[in-house]
């Protein structure tokens, strides 16, 4: 198939190579203003990928419009900004698939619901998520992920057309739960590098046990499926996430307690921002979420609200 790629940061030249790799025909868009897409233009390459010759870098949004398929991979919290961009083309007959994990921080929208507002029909988008991390995909190291669609019809030419030996690619039912879990564990993953930090790193695992339950009672909440939650969306990706050295938001969260800044693209602070005031909205309790963005909000030490934490009225396990 002819695919662009919209974004060219670390996953989004990933997707360029991974979907070169497999046969496709791919054009890779970056800003004219960007130094750093310019370089990319020079060399063909970054710190994770080597782009092949095939590929098509261009600067023009009208050029890496003209494909049937666009991917989207860039920070979440611009992806308005960008489809108010691309809303001007004629984006009619176009499958829009959002590659990236966040929820719109001072609208807490899911980033289908965003890009609706400026398409025609929303099934023509789609969602691709779910456990990986470039440095592991590029040197051989398989994984799973899924594609998820609203057009059962679209999220299975999908799967056939992005299934590879390197990316086995499952098909999602539920378009609200595999967002949020997706999002979600992006917020948690801050928490399990500061757990890192402050050497607690062996209360990760009863951290995604019941993280998983916060989130999926927020995900029920707003008419989604609990199972999505306990599938790759959330669970599958903690592993990438909570124990992974190549995680941003791992790495951000052991450095904001070392004190050290982090200048990597780290999606889980706007997140849990966006997760608590859903969370409020609906009437859901979220402990450790709403721990993590006092923490992030410096209104209470680490230490001492992980230790609340384990404070709380003892209760059963679900």
């Amino acid at each position: 198939m002819n695919v662009s790629v919209l974004g060219y940061g670390r996953w989004g030249s990933f997707l360029a190579w991974y979907m070169n790799s497999i046969g496709h025909h791919v054009t890779l868009y970056g800003r004219k203003s960007s130094d750093n897409f310019a370089q990319l233009v020079k060399t063909r390459q970054n710190s994770y990928v080597k782009l092949d010759p095939a590929i098509r870098l261009v600067s023009e949004l009208d050029e890496a419009l003209k494909n049937q398929y666009i991917f989207i991979s860039i920070n979440s919290q611009n992806l308005r900004m960008l489809m108010q961009e691309i809303s001007k083309y004629d984006l009619k007959d176009k499958t829009i698939v959002l590659c990236m994990k966040g929820i719109e921080e001072y609208s807490g929208k899911r980033l289908t619901e965003v890009a609706a507002e400026y398409v025609e029909n929303i099934n023509s988008v789609a969602i691709w998520v779910g456990p990986g991390h470039i440095q592991d995909f590029v040197t051989g190291i398989p994984n799973c992920m899924l594609v998820d669609a609203y057009n059962d019809s679209l999220k299975k030419e999908l799967a056939q057309l992005l299934n590879s030996r390197l990316i086995r690619i499952y098909i999602g039912t539920d378009v609200i739960g595999n967002e949020i879990g997706a999002a979600a564990k992006n917020a948690y993953g801050i928490a399990a590098g500061m757990l890192d930090a402050l050497g607690y790193g062996s209360l990760k695992g009863a951290m995604i046990v019941r993280s998983a339950v916060e989130v999926s009672r927020l995900v029920e909440s707003l008419g989604g499926s609990i199972r999505s939650v306990y599938g790759l969306c959330f669970l599958g990706e903690c592993e990438t996430t909570f124990f992974s050295k190549y995680s941003n938001n791992r790495l951000f969260g052991e450095n904001f307690i070392n004190g050290i800044e982090t200048n990597k693209l780290c999606e889980g602070i706007y997140t849990v921002k966006a997760l608590c005031r859903l969370a409020e909205t609906s009437g859901i309790e979220m402990p450790i979420c709403q721990s993590l963005n006092d923490i992030l909000q410096k209104k209470i030490e680490a230490q001492t609200a992980f230790s609340n934490l384990f404070l709380r009225s003892m209760k059963e396990e679900f």
